[in-house]
């Protein structure tokens, strides 16, 4: 045999991985609040009886291998598809081969992984074919399927959340894999956390990682793998981030929350995990500025200041240099005093004019810049409030009539607000005093 047929005929040699992909349900590493005796699949398995259903989690957790393994256990043909390279000719093609398998007596699973890259029509495509129980569906996504998987198809199938690997998880994927190499290269003890931290909660990413860290190893005949090894010989990314999906949504609800809780420890941590998770540090500015004005408004009026320079400084230093007037800004933000009184007064108000009728602008708040107006009375006995006693007009209206108890904004008694509830308090006893004048004249 030639060199070129020799090598065409080579089985290409399996990514470790692959390699370990469980052959059964016993083997599967983590989702034991799904799997445990007495769980969600682990009911569906001892009934026996398929179900169509939406696998939701992060990369790397096992959601492609789950749905192999249930076809196994229930006996059923699995087709797989992939939304990412797959078209409608493909699901035509796969019903095909389920209407081949029904008429074999044989049931099928139709696996779609990356479900929400389907738009609606291909996503809707599935519907018949999941109704006349000629398929039961899996899908697999990493985002929301609330948002990105159709209510028609959400509610023909149970939703199951797989969680990222934890660390007992993993070091039980680090012992499996270990027993691959040949010849046998120890994993030193101080890799091993380093190794978990760097796969952040993704088995496959994890042996990805010990499969290059070992060919590393072998290439400069070494046996063991330690920590400071695993620096020279790994090309260290940031940590799983998505820019643009739930779990993108969910770091900044955290960052926010963080701030509006007063925790300037959480608030940090969230905002330099997303920097290092490659998030858009304007976006984050910009967040960070509306923080300042829903959260903590007029109890604390610098620090929409504070928001805004910070945003100002990162747009002329860029990154790394601005991230730290974006981190100063966080941590202030978060020991300031807080108040979403302004917020609510906001809301209120536009809750207010969207429901109520279209009322007159008052005579006397008219403006007259003709002497016909004021001769229709535009402006007269207006008030100048610079003119009253603590420039102050007492007893005056501001609002349409029949809108005169409305009370919008209501101060908190915290920070500079507390001082707005003194002053608000001692106008109102003013316009007490002068009602009880008009009444006694």
């Amino acid at each position: 045999m030639s060199f070129v047929s020799d090598l065409f005929a080579r089985k290409p040699v399996q990514p470790l991985a692959e390699r370990l992909r469980p052959k059964n349900i016993s083997d599967v590493v983590g989702q034991q609040h799904l799997l445990a005796a007495g769980k969600p699949l682990a009911l569906a398995l001892a009934s026996g009886k398929a179900h169509s259903m939406i696998f939701w989690g992060p990369p790397g957790v096992g959601k492609t291998t789950l749905a192999r393994l249930l076809a196994d256990a229930f006996h059923c043909e699995l087709i797989a598809l992939s939304a990412v390279f797959s078209g409608v000719k493909d699901i035509r093609l796969a019903m095909d081969q389920a209407e081949l398998n029904q008429q074999l007596d044989r049931r099928t699973i139709l696996f779609v992984d990356e479900v929400h890259r389907f738009n609606k029509a291909q996503q809707d495509a599935f519907l018949p074919f999941v109704e006349s129980g000629l398929i039961t569906f899996i899908g697999a996504t990493t985002e929301n399927p609330s948002f990105e998987v159709n209510a028609a198809l959400l509610s023909r199938a149970q939703v199951y959340v797989l969680h990222s690997l934890g660390e007992a998880d993993l070091s039980q994927l680090i012992a499996r894999a270990k027993a691959q190499f040949d010849p046998p290269i120890e994993i030193a003890t101080d890799a091993i956390p380093a190794l978990i931290d760097l796969a952040d909660g993704d088995g496959r990413r994890l042996l990805n990682l010990v499969e290059q860290a070992t060919q590393a190893a072998q290439a400069s005949d070494r046996t063991e793998i330690d920590a400071a090894f695993l620096a020279d010989a790994l090309s260290i990314g940031s940590r799983r981030f998505d820019k643009g999906g739930d779990h993108f949504y969910d770091q900044i609800s955290a960052l926010h929350k963080s701030v509006r809780g007063s925790n300037p420890d959480g608030a940090l941590y969230w905002l330099v995990r997303m920097l290092d998770g490659g998030a858009d540090a304007r976006y984050l500015a910009r967040r960070i500025v509306r923080m300042a004005w829903e959260d903590i408004g007029l109890a604390d009026p610098r620090a929409m200041q504070i928001a805004n320079d910070a945003a100002t400084t990162f747009e002329r230093l860029g990154s790394p240099e601005g991230e730290l007037a974006l981190a100063q800004a966080v941590i202030y933000l978060a020991v300031a005093p807080k108040s979403n009184a302004g917020y609510l007064a906001f809301k209120a108000a536009k809750a207010l004019i969207k429901q109520d009728q279209s009322r007159e602008v008052p005579l006397h708040l008219r403006n007259a810049p003709t002497k016909l107006m004021a001769e229709l009375g535009h402006g007269h006995d207006y008030r100048y409030a610079h003119d009253e006693p603590e420039a102050y007009a007492a007893g005056e209206t501001y609002l349409p009539d029949g809108l005169t108890d409305v009370q919008l904004y209501q101060p908190t008694p915290r920070g500079l607000e507390q001082k707005i509830v003194q002053k608000m308090t001692h106008l109102a006893e003013l316009d007490a005093e002068w009602q009880k004048r008009q009444r006694n004249k």
